[in-house]
């Protein structure tokens, strides 16, 4: 196994390896390469050597924050890397755990906005209302559930929609939810 290189200066390079594979992992700066890291942090050290270097403190990052791991689960995490066989070193892991302690909450919430689908719901509405117009006499003053919701993507306008119900399919979906219920709460109970 090639030698790891040796961090010029203390531990600012492994610091800012840290922060520049957070920036391509999570944060989706595409420009930060390894060519770009090696050069700007370990001009010295050879490709190969840096690369398992790279590997190596992904590696240990995503499974930190993949975990979301908190301070006792870090520390646990940590001390076996540095206790396994081509591990990390005690040096590393103070640095990897000085940095999780600042980026956690940035992490997660790149990891959530990942993870989320092309829309989210932003905004409910309901209300009940009596049918006042209708093309048909006997709809006029039957309650109506009225739903609104606010669509949207990250960082672009929402799309609302409105959806209008009768009383037989209010108390339709009322019965469903309540079936669902029972199902889950029967789950819950045989476990």
């Amino acid at each position: 196994m090639a030698a790891e290189p040796a961090p010029p200066e203390g531990s600012k390079p492994l610091s800012g390896l840290l922060s520049g594979i957070a920036q391509a992992t999570y944060y989706g700066a595409a420009g930060i390469t390894e060519e770009l890291l090696r050069g700007q942090l370990y001009p010295e050290a050879a490709p190969e050597e840096f690369r398992a270097l790279l590997a190596k403190l992904t590696a240990a990052l995503k499974s930190v924050a993949s975990a979301d791991m908190d301070l006792n689960q870090l520390e646990a995490f940590l001390t076996a890397q540095t206790k396994k066989q081509g591990g990390i070193t005690a040096e590393q892991a103070a640095v990897i755990a000085k940095f999780w302690k600042s980026h956690r909450t940035k992490i997660r919430e790149s990891l959530i906005n990942q993870s989320r689908w092309d829309n989210t719901l932003r905004n409910v509405n309901w209300r009940v209302d009596l049918k006042s117009q209708s093309r048909h006499v006997d709809q006029i003053n039957n309650p109506v559930a009225i739903v609104e919701m606010e669509l949207g993507k990250n960082g672009k306008e929402s799309d609302f929609l409105c959806l209008e119900f009768d009383e037989a399919r209010v108390n339709q979906m009322l019965k469903k939810l309540s079936e669902i219920e029972e199902s889950i709460s029967t789950l819950t109970q045989t476990t």
